[in-house]
C-alpha cells in the first residue's frame, strides 16, 4: 500500500460540543529492497557469421517490483566472457555485435551479464547468456506472386491492409525483411517485419504494379505483387445478382474457386465477349456455413443487364456452374421469411465502403465492401 488518508476529528467538551476535522495524508516511501529479474533468467541466442558490425543479438528484459525511483533506468554491463571485446551492451539492454564472427573462429559464447537498478543503495542482478555463431546463408528466400483485387465505391477507399506477401526460408535462423520501392510509397506501405501489404486512402480505379522484394540480409528476391482496384458505379447496385453458394470459406472460395468460377460464370452470363463481369461483394451469411457473391454484368454499350434477364442464364446453366462449387440459391431478392410472392417484394441495397472485409490467401487477396440486404412486402 502506498499511502493512506485519514479524516481526524477533534471535538470539545462544551455544550453543545463543537468540531472541526482535519485530512491528514500519509505516504509510505519505498525502500529499495527488490534487485532487478531478469526474464527469462538465463539467455540464448544466435548470430550468423559475416553480419556487419553493430547487429542486434538480443534485447534484455528488465523488471523491478520497488517504485520507479528505484527501478529503471538500468545499468547494463557485461561482467566476463568479453575479454575480446565482441560484444556491446547499450543503454536499453540491447546486446549487439562488435566484431565480424566467423563460425570456423568460434562457435560458442557464454556472458554473465549485470542489471543494476537506480535505488540507493543500488541493487544488482545476474544473467548468463548463450551465444551461438552459425554459418550465414546459403539459401534465397522464397515468395510467391500475390495478386491482389480491391473492389470500392468512386473515390470513396479508406485504405488499410490489402493482403501479406507469404515467403519462406530454408536457413532455420534467417530473419525476413520486407522493403518497397520508395517512389510507390505516396500509395501503399509494406510492413517490414511480416510483410503485410497497407494501402492509403483514396486509390484511383485501375492496376498497381508494385516492386516488392524480401531479404534474409544475405540474399535479395524480388517478389511479383499485382493490385487491381474497381470503383463501383450507383447502377450498379441496382442489377446486383446474388449466389450464395453452401459449405464454403470466403478463404477457401477467393483462393480456390474464385478464378475458376469467374470463367465459368462468364460464359454463362454473358451475351458478348465485351460485356463485362462485375464481383462486388462477397460475405459469409450470419449464422450459418453459407457465402454470398453479389455481382452485376455490364453492356459493352455501357448499360447493365437486368437481374431478371441474369437469373434465367443462371439457371439455365447452374448444373455447369455447379461443377465448380456448390450452389444453395440464386437470389435476386431475399424475401425468405416475409410473408409475400417475389413480385411484392421491394429490395434495397447499401454497400458500407469503410467497412471493408479482407480476405486473403498465399497467392490471391480480395477486399471488398460490406453489403447490407433490406427487404419489405409491397402487398
Amino acid at each position: 500500500i502506498s499511502g493512506y488518508s485519514l479524516v481526524i476529528q477533534g471535538r470539545d467538551s462544551g455544550t453543545p460540543p463543537l468540531s472541526s476535522s482535519v485530512t491528514v495524508n500519509v505516504d509510505i516511501s519505498d525502500v529499495n529492497d527488490n534487485s532487478p529479474v531478469f526474464t527469462p533468467a538465463n539467455y540464448t541466442a544466435v548470430i550468423q557469421e559475416n553480419k556487419p558490425v553493430g547487429t542486434s543479438i538480443l534485447q534484455l528484459v528488465v523488471t523491478d517490483k520497488d517504485s520507479f525511483h528505484n527501478g529503471p533506468p538500468f545499468t547494463f554491463t557485461i561482467l566476463t566472457g568479453n575479454e575480446e571485446e565482441e560484444f556491446t551492451l547499450d543503454p536499453h539492454g540491447v546486446l549487439r555485435s562488435a566484431v565480424i564472427f566467423k563460425h570456423m573462429v568460434a562457435t560458442e559464447y557464454v556472458l554473465c551479464v549485470q542489471a543494476k537498478d537506480s535505488g540507493k543503495p543500488q541493487q544488482v542482478s545476474h544473467a548468463y547468456i548463450q551465444v551461438r555463431v552459425i554459418e550465414e546463408s546459403i539459401h534465397k528466400p522464397t515468395a510467391i506472386p500475390l495478386e491482389i483485387f480491391i473492389v470500392t465505391m468512386e473515390d470513396d477507399f479508406p485504405g488499410g491492409v490489402i493482403g501479406k506477401i507469404h515467403a519462406t526460408d530454408q536457413d532455420v535462423y534467417d530473419v525476413l525483411t520486407y522493403t518497397l520501392k520508395s517512389e510507390q510509397k505516396s500509395l501503399f506501405k509494406v510492413n517490414n517485419h511480416d510483410g503485410k501489404i497497407i494501402a492509403l486512402g483514396g486509390l484511383d480505379n485501375g492496376k498497381y504494379v508494385l516492386n516488392v522484394s524480401v531479404s534474409d540480409g544475405r540474399f535479395q528476391v524480388p517478389i511479383d505483387v499485382v493490385v487491381h482496384v474497381e470503383q463501383l458505379l450507383q447502377e450498379m447496385l441496382q442489377n446486383t445478382v446474388t449466389i450464395r453458394f453452401e459449405n464454403v470459406s470466403p478463404e477457401d472460395f477467393v483462393g480456390l474457386h474464385m478464378h475458376g468460377f469467374r470463367r465459368t460464370l462468364r460464359n454463362a452470363v454473358l451475351s458478348q465477349k465485351q460485356d463485362s463481369l462485375h464481383i462486388i461483394s462477397i460475405q459469409p451469411v450470419a449464422g450459418s456455413n453459407q457465402l454470398d457473391m453479389l455481382f452485376a454484368v455490364q453492356m459493352h454499350s455501357g448499360g447493365f443487364y437486368k437481374p431478371a434477364f441474369l437469373i434465367q442464364k443462371l439457371t439455365n446453366a447452374r448444373r455447369h456452374l455447379e461443377n465448380v462449387i456448390r450452389i444453395s440459391a440464386i437470389l435476386e431478392k431475399n424475401c425468405s421469411g416475409l410473408h409475400c410472392q417475389e413480385q411484392h417484394c421491394e429490395q434495397s441495397l447499401s454497400i458500407d465502403s469503410h467497412s471493408l472485409m479482407t480476405y486473403s490467401t498465399a497467392r490471391i487477396s480480395f477486399v471488398c465492401p460490406r453489403f447490407y440486404r433490406n427487404v419489405r412486402c409491397m402487398c
